[in-house]
């Protein structure tokens, strides 16, 4: 059965009944969907919708949707929702890559929100389909639907003994209308046998057995591959290159030059060296002399940065809040503390570095890609070889990890040119270094703190001044206008009552490319929070853990400041029920080994609520972690054991910022090469973690990035409790706590 580039349910499931192949249900994954069925049914024009469940004569029951898989877990979380309502194995269900296009598909992968925004939506229409199964059983028994269950993949008639697989049955049922969407009976919860029961992943056993396909295992007939030859300055062109030398590497086939593409550094344009090999394109790429114009870039470092945020922050910045009058409260404050805290640009350090194989032919193109964003690169290819995106068909890989850098469409660019050029199909990939020097970072800034308590220890004040390098200036004038828009998060409506809030914020000018970065802002909204939380718990002489669930106060709902319409509210009782059952797993309050502290931290951030307590010492200004202990409420968990992964996962990923990361700038470049200058834990360095996953009913919520936020807070927080000494300043290792 064909399936239409545009087409409405009605028409795909005519399409699907006189084939007779299958029972298909479209449906949207956003809340906006309800809305448009209720205006199909009203007779108006429907969006396209962007997923599909399809049952077949053979059992099979396929999801159709453009959702990326790297290392997240939803080829095996999604398909348990949709099983759920279908009363089936979900091992029986799997997961099919819908076309790539944009105007039916919803194809990116990021913000924690794959689970999420598909919770409602996956069970509605497996509800939906289970209801037409039934309702074709009962036709065919002649009885009243009442009487026939869904079970085991089938539909059962009790007092007959009958039982017809779905396979059997979805013939009949794709004649049959598509119930409301918005009424359809969904299963009670306490009869869940799937949702909320611990799962082995679905591709687990292919990546532990070397099957599974990531983007650099793509293999095309014929295909060559490429490496770029790339300024090392942010921004700068190639003058000119004498290729000789490359040319006589044997496999090398050709040397050209690409153009940069778009502003900034999107696509920096460089030196492409195509070969048989990817061992002759590297030393092809080695021999290679290029002469460089720098441009203005070849200024920047760490130390102008540096010096730019200083001179900013002894200046008044854009007012993002300001409830009460902060100033006045800090003037006459019992006691006031002031923080400035400092991070540097971090990078992706994906397992698996960029690339991309792409065909194109006069016809049409293909493409390999490990991406989160299929459609951009979609539209990328598109545009370089003039041929109609339709025309060009994307396969998303699996992804050696993603974090926002593979949501970027640079490395698409590059190997959309080099494959014009050629006109071969070509895989142009990047070696690490590639990866660490011409990457999207994570923007670099400061955070100047004041905090003001009274003389009952409450806090009468909070001032929080930022500046920062900002993703949104990333994207022109327009972005420059409201440069904030994507460096605050819950820094923006924190917990915390107080009567006096003010935020300000400067931009700060760079020609280093920023992109999301695993929890985005909330990387540093969460540590400059809850460090800045906690120095004021020490100034007050309170427990840290007490002094917060004071402050947070009365069980209440806070609205998001940053994202009023989208009614996310920070539920006050949540996020201290996962502050207390952190506390208790981690025996808060109990005697440690000697010279061993503790430090919390507790935040919200992508709808879930997160807590964690380290344990950590220090030695000779070495900094050991022992033990990390989590709770989580990401609302109702699909797969609790994936939801410990994703935790674990985060406090790898937060650790290694904390401790060691950092991008440095020398001269416009990169002055970090590889992981023996930018350092990921070892496994001796990794601490025992504990995840307690709170057994929710509300509905699920994001939990690929939540637990990234509170981990360095908390480790820095137990460091001050062992030395007295506050980190104010990552990563840990350009501090002296000696």
């Amino acid at each position: 059965m064909a399936i239409a580039p545009v087409v409405n349910r009605r028409d795909f499931l005519k399409t699907g009944a006189a084939g007779g192949a299958a029972l298909v249900i479209g449906f949207h994954l956003s809340p906006r969907a309800f809305a448009d069925q209720a205006q199909e049914q009203e007779k108006k024009p429907p969006n396209p919708f962007e997923a599909w469940v399809r049952l077949t004569p053979d059992n099979r029951v396929t999801l159709i949707l453009g959702k990326s898989e790297m290392g997240q877990g939803i080829m095996t979380a999604l398909p348990m929702i949709l099983a759920e309502e279908l009363c089936l194995d979900w091992k029986h269900v799997k997961i099919e890559q819908a076309p790539t296009n944009p105007k039916i598909y919803d194809h990116g992968t990021g913000g924690s929100g794959s689970v999420s925004g598909s919770w409602l939506p996956l069970r509605r229409a497996g509800a939906a389909a289970r209801e037409m199964l039934i309702s074709a059983a009962a036709a065919r028994w002649n009885v009243s639907p009442d009487t026939c269950k869904a079970q085991d993949g089938g539909i059962l008639h009790g007092a007959r003994k009958s039982f017809l697989t779905y396979g059997e049955l979805v013939s009949d049922a794709a004649k049959l209308p598509v119930p409301d969407f918005n009424t359809v009976a969904l299963k009670n919860s306490d009869d869940f046998t799937i949702v909320g029961h611990d799962t082995r992943r679905f591709e687990s056993r292919d990546k532990a057995t070397g099957a599974a396909i990531f983007g650099l295992d793509s293999r095309v007939p014929g295909m060559l591959y490429a490496v770029i030859a790339r300024c090392p300055v942010f921004g700068g062109k190639v003058k000119s290159f004498d290729a000789a030398k490359t040319k006589a590497v044997p496999g090398v086939r050709d040397v050209f030059a690409i153009d940069p593409v778009g502003q900034g550094a999107f696509t920096a344009g460089g030196v492409a060296v195509l070969g048989d090999n990817s061992w002759a394109v590297i030393q092809g790429r080695k021999a290679l002399q290029i002469t460089w114009d720098e441009g203005p870039a070849a200024s920047e470092s760490s130390a102008s940065l540096r010096q730019q945020f200083l001179d900013n922050v002894v200046k008044p910045g854009k007012v993002v809040r300001n409830d009460g009058d902060a100033d006045a409260a800090l003037n006459s404050a019992a006691k006031k503390v002031e923080a400035l805290y400092e991070f540097p640009f971090a990078a992706h350090a994906t397992m698996e570095p960029m690339n991309c194989t792409v065909h194109i032919r006069p016809d049409g193109a293909e493409a390999w890609i490990p991406t989160q964003a299929p459609q951009w690169a979609q539209g990328v290819i598109a545009g370089v070889s003039k041929l109609p995106p339709e025309s060009v068909i994307v396969h998303t890989t699996l992804m050696g990890g993603g974090f926002g850098r593979r949501y970027q469409a640079d490395f698409v660019m590059e190997a959309a040119q080099v494959a014009k050029i050629s006109g071969k199909p070509v895989m142009v990939f990047w070696t690490r270094e590639d990866d660490m020097q011409h990457g999207f970072y994570r923007p670099a800034s400061y955070h100047h703190f004041s905090g003001a308590l009274d003389a009952k220890g409450d806090l009468a004040a909070w001032k929080h001044f930022q500046t920062s390098t900002s993703i949104e200036a990333m994207w022109g004038p327009k972005g420059e206008e409201n440069p904030e828009k994507s460096e605050f998060a819950t820094a923006a409506f924190i917990p915390y009552q107080t009567p006096n809030y003010r935020i300000e914020y400067t931009l700060a000018k760079s020609s280093v490319p920023r992109a999301w970065w695993r929890s985005v802002e909330h990387s540093t909204s969460g540590f400059v929070v809850e460090s800045f939380v906690d120095e004021l718990a020490a100034a007050a002489g309170a427990d840290p853990l007490e002094f917060r669930l004071r402050l947070i106060g009365n069980d209440r709902k806070i609205p998001d400041f940053t994202n009023p319409k989208e009614n996310k509210p920070l539920d006050t009782a949540r996020l201290k029920g996962v502050l207390r059952l952190a506390a208790e797993k981690a025996g808060w309050g109990k005697p440690l080994p000697k010279g061993v502290s503790r430090g919390i931290a507790g935040y919200f951030s992508f709808e879930s609520y997160t807590a964690a307590v380290v344990e950590a010492s220090v030695k000779d200004g070495a900094v050991k972690v022992h033990r990390i202990v989590y709770a989580v409420d990401c609302g109702r968990p699909i797969n609790p054991e994936g939801v410990r992964a994703q935790v674990e996962s985060a406090a790898i990923y937060g650790l290694s910022a904390a401790l060691h990361d950092a991008i440095t700038i020398s001269g416009g470049r990169v002055e970090q090469t590889n992981f023996n200058d930018y350092g990921m834990p070892r496994i001796n360095e990794t601490p025992k973690t504990e995840v307690h996953v709170v057994m929710s009913k509300e509905e699920p919520t994001g939990i690929g990035e939540p637990g990234l936020p509170v981990v360095a807070p908390a480790m820095c927080n137990a460091i001050f409790a062992a030395t007295g000494k506050r980190v104010r300043r990552l990563p840990i290792r350009s501090q002296d706590l000696a």
